[in-house]
């Protein structure tokens, strides 16, 4: 085919590294960017805002939790799922229907005036990051040529790590005194923007066609769903309540039905062949250990500042920026050495930081500990995340064809959002064991035990760790 024809057929059969070289690799940044920063933001935001929301909509305590939990048990069970219909229908279609999904769930949040609107809304907002997340990532990889691939996903680390740093900031700030319905206001013409962006810089790709296999779609969805449920609730109902392991054997049992029908059917939406390459499953447990140990310690930790010091929600939030904010920076340049130095070494070196600030930060903390003393380990942590973050996800890309990215990274990304749901859950328990929020001596009582079983597993992560695959030769 001439140049001439393909210059009238326009954009659609233009190779996704050619467009982007023209569009720039900054507008494709900012095309998976903006929506990217925008769900990790959300996961967050709304945790320190409870309290403002809680007097305004006459919520109780149950509906609280369910406010935080709608969007994390969607965002969780819906990524495998999102990511199969992107290699199916088009990815890029796909991420335009979440963005457009999302925007609109915010509108609806923060029009929200009963407790149960709120939660609708906020499940529906984490349907919508659900097909944001993973295709994101795929999009971007698909997007920019192989050389420029680590520094791209490592940037892409950083803007996930800024959402997740300003998460709490943003919340704090909301509830000494801004009004709660911002946090979602804002995100309205954050979303058009973001619409409009991708469609015109991202092009439409595709993984293998092939059969939607929906019966496997709606085990994992329901399987993820299930336990995830189980687990954030555990620690509330007890571990043995009948609702609880009811929720957990189920979602083993329709995990178990999942797995047993993905070796059976002839077009599996998660081809577990991905699982053979060492490299995929070795990530994965990382990214779970990572996950439960890291953010369980966060949950609690983001607290002590308010139970135990005295601080407002947002002096907590500023507080917690030394470690939140420097996966920002290290995230880029890990993502640039990656290649140089191997994955491998980065991951590991991250993953023994982690255990290292975790078991500093238990080693230290009393009721009488001064936020001066945190600071060293709390940057120590963060360097370690930012030190995760790209790598794992140039892991990721590079253990799956181009085919199976989608579902790769939809992958990984359940498995981090069950990793932070049990994360909160478990350590709760343990802090709830040998300690309580009746006074500042008893928060300390609990919380030092929990951090230390949050050390204890990232330190586990490092070990495994050390069995990925070592830097290629040149």
């Amino acid at each position: 085919m001439t140049s001439t024809a393909l210059d009238e057929l326009g954009p659609t059969l233009e190779p996704p590294a050619q467009r982007a070289r023209r569009a720039g690799l900054g507008a494709v940044l900012a095309a998976v960017g903006i929506p990217t920063f925008m769900v990790t933001l959300d996961n967050l935001v709304v945790t320190n805002a409870l309290p403002v929301i809680k007097s305004e909509l006459g919520a109780s305590l149950s509906d609280l939790q369910w406010f935080v939990n709608a969007y994390t048990l969607s965002f969780a069970a819906l990524l495998l799922t999102a990511a199969a219909i992107g290699d199916r229908l088009g990815r890029r279609r796909i991420f335009l229907a979440g963005i457009a999904l999302f925007t609109l769930a915010s509108a609806a949040c923060a029009l929200a005036t009963e407790p149960w609107m709120l939660t609708g809304a906020r499940a529906i907002q984490g349907v919508g990051a659900a097909a944001v997340m993973p295709l994101s990532l795929t999009l971007l990889a698909g997007a920019v040529p192989e050389r420029l691939r680590s520094a791209a996903i490592g940037i892409w680390g950083g803007i996930s790590g800024l959402g997740v740093a300003v998460g709490p900031v943003v919340g704090g700030a909301v509830v000494d005194g801004l009004n709660w319905q911002w946090i979602f206001w804002l995100n309205v013409p954050v979303g058009v923007v973001a619409v409009v962006l991708a469609a015109r810089v991202l092009t439409e790709s595709r993984g293998t066609v092939k059969r939607l296999d929906l019966l496997g779609l709606v085990l994992a969805a329901a399987g993820v769903l299930s336990i995830v449920w189980g687990v954030v609730h555990g620690a509330d109902d007890g571990w043995t309540s009948a609702g609880v392991l009811g929720s957990l054997f189920a979602g083993v049992a329709l995990l178990a039905a999942f797995v047993g029908w993905e070796r059976r059917t002839a077009s599996p939406m998660l081809p577990l062949r991905l699982f053979s390459v060492r490299a995929f499953s070795v990530i994965n447990i990382t990214s779970f250990t990572f996950s439960v140990g890291v953010f369980g310690s966060v949950f609690l930790l983001a607290q002590f500042f308010q139970v135990v010091q005295g601080y407002s929600p947002l002096e907590s939030g500023v507080r917690t920026m030394p470690w939140t904010m420097a996966p920002m920076v290290v995230a880029p340049i890990a993502g640039l050495i990656v290649d140089r130095v191997g994955a491998r070494t980065l991951i590991t070196t991250g993953q023994v930081f982690l255990a290292v600030a975790l078991g500093w930060l238990a080693l230290i903390t009393t009721a009488s500990t001064q936020y001066s003393e945190m600071v060293l380990p709390f940057i120590l942590a963060g360097v370690g995340m930012g030190l995760t973050f790209a790598p794992a996800a140039s892991v990721v890309m590079a253990s799956a064809s181009d085919a199976d990215r989608g579902v790769a990274s939809g992958t990984n990304n359940t498995i981090r959002e069950v990793g932070v749901a049990m994360g909160v859950a478990v350590l709760a328990s343990v802090f709830a064991s040998a300690g309580s929020y009746e006074s500042p001596v008893r928060y300390a009582d609990g919380l030092v035990p929990a951090v230390w079983t949050g050390a204890a597993i990232v330190a586990a992560g490092a070990v495994v760790a050390l069995l990925l695959p070592g830097r290629k030769q040149r």
